[in-house]
């Protein structure tokens, strides 16, 4: 019996042990050995925690606002847990299963019934109990790997969704930065038109009277006016931005449309002077997504083993112990035990070519999956790539813009006292100040737009994530 035992667990490991596909490895990738954008040299930008980027306290505020309250978020997080669960369900099949039973009844056979019958054969006319209680073992012998196979491509849903769920956290923080941004940049521009619109008011007061003393023709009264209505345009324009932008922000953040607190100006704003890239294979641990497409090609790699296994034998074991007897006293008697022990083997012959095609289709569906990674990945280095350049001539162009608005705030001054002293048209004046008032808004815009390449240069380099894996029941 003991030697009998032991030939049966030795069958059961070496079936266990036999795959009919190879462990999935990572395919070869052609990775660029650097980026093709100059970048610094030294620890990757990637490895600042988000608190550490932003030094606005108010964003920093909002940001984890919006990671405790984003319903994004927590959807993600409860993927996560369905995910975890699925785990624990799929991997149930490699172990045996243990249930109990228990019945009662009570019964009289058919008089009709037994009158039809021959020799006393038939049912008894008298009524009877009948109770039974007991136990049963189920299993089945994971031959081909088929349910160890099942679970890898479990475990790998898994790892799937949680680098999901890091996506969208760092997808978060770097949304709330940028809208935030947006909503100072239209600060910046609304104050601008505003300010714009105090001065135009005043020439337009002055022009009138030097009208009035007919000093200068209606015309410059005329262009007065129409400059001053762009300005008043341009202001109700920004005002409606920044509550949309409001608006945005505060549903980022998990909560109903209102007002959102802000910190300094964003031209106070300040951003790291440099921002190396590091290596670029960090990227392959470091992007979520890429993370997610890897893991989920691992996936239905390991479920090419499952559909192969399906066309080979299986074998399922079962046995049973438990107790039958007519009086519920009797249960527990010697002679109410009743056992059972078998074996089964299964094994497809004919099918119309279902299981084949089903194993076909699971290797199509792996090839997909293989195709997405390498779309992913190098969509991945796509975003790195125009981060990089942005952020270097974003920073090139936002310091032009600058010495273009010191440039067109003197010629503005200068046209002005030219034109108070009768040496120039009012035209010189309108052409100098469209020029100042462009200028202002520009700058504010590329000085936004500054500060945002670095949020989505982080982002795509998959900085952000430093906490540990999400924790979810389970």
């Amino acid at each position: 019996m003991l030697r009998r035992g032991a030939f049966s667990v030795g069958l059961w490991l070496l079936c266990a042990g036999c795959a009919l596909t190879p462990d999935y490895e990572r395919p070869e990738l052609d990775l660029p050995p650097e980026y093709v954008q100059p970048t610094p040299s030294g620890e990757s930008i990637a490895n600042l925690e988000w608190w550490n980027l932003y030094s606005d306290p108010k964003l920093r505020s909002l940001i984890e606002i919006a990671l405790e309250e984003n319903q994004d978020l927590a959807l993600a997080l409860a993927r996560v847990a369905e995910a975890r669960y699925q785990v624990t369900f799929v991997r149930a099949d490699q172990f045996p299963f243990l249930d109990v039973f228990g019945s009662g009844g009570r019964g009289r056979g058919s008089e009709r019934e037994a009158g039809s019958t021959t020799h006393g054969s038939g049912p008894s006319l008298r009524t009877t109990d009948r109770f039974a209680i007991g136990g049963e073992i189920s299993f089945e012998v994971d031959l081909w790997r088929k349910y160890s196979r099942a679970s890898e491509g479990a475990r790998a849903d898994l790892m799937a969704t949680e680098a999901a769920y890091r996506n969208v956290t760092i997808s978060l923080v770097a949304s709330v930065a940028s809208t935030y941004f947006l909503l100072r940049d239209l600060d910046a521009r609304h104050q601008i038109a505003l300010r714009t619109i105090e001065g135009r008011r005043e020439s337009l007061e002055i022009i009138k009277a030097r009208f009035d003393k007919g000093t200068v023709p209606e015309l410059d009264v005329n262009q007065a006016e129409i400059e001053l209505a762009i300005a008043e345009v341009a202001a109700v324009s920004f005002e409606r931005g920044i509550v949309q932008a409001q608006n945005a922000l505060r549903v980022l953040l998990g909560s109903y449309p209102g007002e959102v607190d802000r910190g300094p100006e964003l031209e106070d704003q300040r951003m790291p002077p440099e921002v190396p890239a590091g290596l670029t294979s960090d990227l392959l641990r470091r992007r979520p997504d890429v993370v997610a497409a890897e893991q989920t090609l691992a996936a239905e790699t390991a479920r090419i083993g499952v559909a192969e296994a399906m066309r080979y034998p299986s074998i399922s074991l079962t046995g049973s112990l438990g107790a039958i007897a007519d009086e519920l006293s009797d249960l527990n008697t010697n002679d109410a035990k009743a056992w059972n022990i078998a074996a089964g083997v299964f094994q497809p012959i004919f099918n119309s070519g279902r299981l084949k095609a089903q194993a076909r289709a699971q290797r199509a569906r792996a090839e997909q999956s293989l195709y997405a990674y390498q779309g992913v990945l190098r969509q991945a280095f796509r975003e790195v790539e125009d981060a990089l350049v942005a952020v270097r001539t974003l920073r090139i162009e936002h310091a032009a813009r600058s010495r273009q608005v010191v440039a067109a705030r003197n010629a503005a001054r200068l046209s002005r006292a030219r034109y108070d002293a009768g040496v120039v048209d009012y035209l010189e004046v309108l052409d100098t100040e469209r020029t100042l008032f462009s200028s202002e808004l520009d700058e504010s815009t590329t000085l936004r737009s500054s500060l945002d390449a670095v949020v989505q240069l982080y982002k795509a380099l998959g900085g952000g994530w430093t906490e540990p894996e999400p924790e979810t029941e389970g």
